[in-house]
């Protein structure tokens, strides 16, 4: 049960990261990620309200330390590593995005068993190193060797000798922005894993990380002034595309802590976090391969699925 859910998770966050790279290309990031988290907030409520009429709402009673773990889980969750990953599509492309989220589970990992004393078998560890070697396969992608195309690349970044690189240029390149998504949704699935622990709440966990991600993002926000302007004149497939943004996260993040409860936090993470053995082959297709996808990279898809695998099975 645990492992479908966090294969569901996969699957929107997969079809969110190509959303995004599409809606980036027609809305501006600040008003697109408004857009997105408030869906957030409203669907999860949505979906609340739908399970306390038609199901079994399971224990509604109060439970102190799971709303607080759930909130402060929206802090680093929908604020933080979101804004972060958005920032990261715009910066290095949807397959690199996806595939610098290496570093995610080997945050995970070590923060679970740091603080929640999280054990992994041998064939949970086993998997683990496949999956994360079959990501790193994927996440190298080689410079294309058009003049041009390097020096464009190296004017962006700075390029100097490694000992005297620049913050600015190291910030530029999108690295350091793609490390903090990572660390920052690492923080808060751990979060979120110990909350429902206590809480067995996943869709009202949920929402509650989505109302604080929201709340947050709109008030350190330059554009909330203009937002309604803004709003009226932009362009109406972009829109939709963050609205529809906005319920595939939401959805995926719903369905990642609710398979919290039933495998280890490390491994619904894992799981939920292997985007690219799909981000790559759609982005291939639907941007021409211009991300640099080479036979490497189809090697390292199939250890990823080999290692999702012997976990499932």
């Amino acid at each position: 049960m645990g492992e479908m859910l966090a294969l569901l998770s996969m699957i929107l966050f997969s079809a969110n990261i190509i959303l995004t790279k599409l809606a980036i290309a027609r809305l501006n990031l600040n008003l697109g990620f408004l857009i997105s988290v408030a869906v957030n907030v409203l669907f999860a409520f949505f979906l609340f309200f739908i399970q306390i009429i038609f199901f079994d709402a399971g224990d509604l009673a109060w439970h102190k330390k799971g709303f607080f773990l759930f909130l402060i889980a929206g802090f680093f969750g929908t604020y933080l590593g979101r804004w972060f990953f958005f920032e990261t599509i715009a910066k290095l492309g949807p397959t690199r995005a996806s595939a610098f989220q290496v570093t995610n589970p080997v945050f995970t990992t070590i923060i679970a068993w740091l603080f929640l004393k999280e054990q992994l078998g041998s064939r949970e560890l086993s998997s683990i190193l496949l999956i994360l070697f079959g990501l790193l396969l994927v996440s190298y992608i080689p410079q294309r060797s058009n003049k041009n195309e390097i020096a464009k690349k190296s004017k962006m970044i700075n390029f100097q000798p490694f000992t005297q690189v620049s913050f600015k240029g190291f910030v530029q390149s999108g690295i350091l922005v793609a490390l903090l998504s990572s660390l920052s949704y690492a923080i808060g699935n751990v979060l979120r894993g110990a909350a429902i622990l206590n809480w067995d709440q996943p869709i009202l966990g949920g929402a509650l990380g989505a109302l604080l991600g929201f709340l947050l993002h709109v008030a350190t926000s330059k554009s909330k002034r203009d937002f309604w302007r803004h709003f009226k004149e932009a362009d109406i497939t972009g829109v939709w595309l963050y609205v529809s943004s906005g319920i595939i996260t939401i959805s995926a993040q719903i369905s990642v802590i609710a398979s919290m409860r039933y495998i280890p936090i490390s491994v619904a993470n894992l799981i939920t976090l292997s985007t690219p053995i799909l981000v790559t082959p759609v982005s291939y297709f639907l941007f021409k391969n211009q991300e640099g996808i080479t036979y490497q990279t189809l090697i390292g898809i199939g250890l990823v699925l080999s290692g999702l695998v012997f976990i499932v099975l």
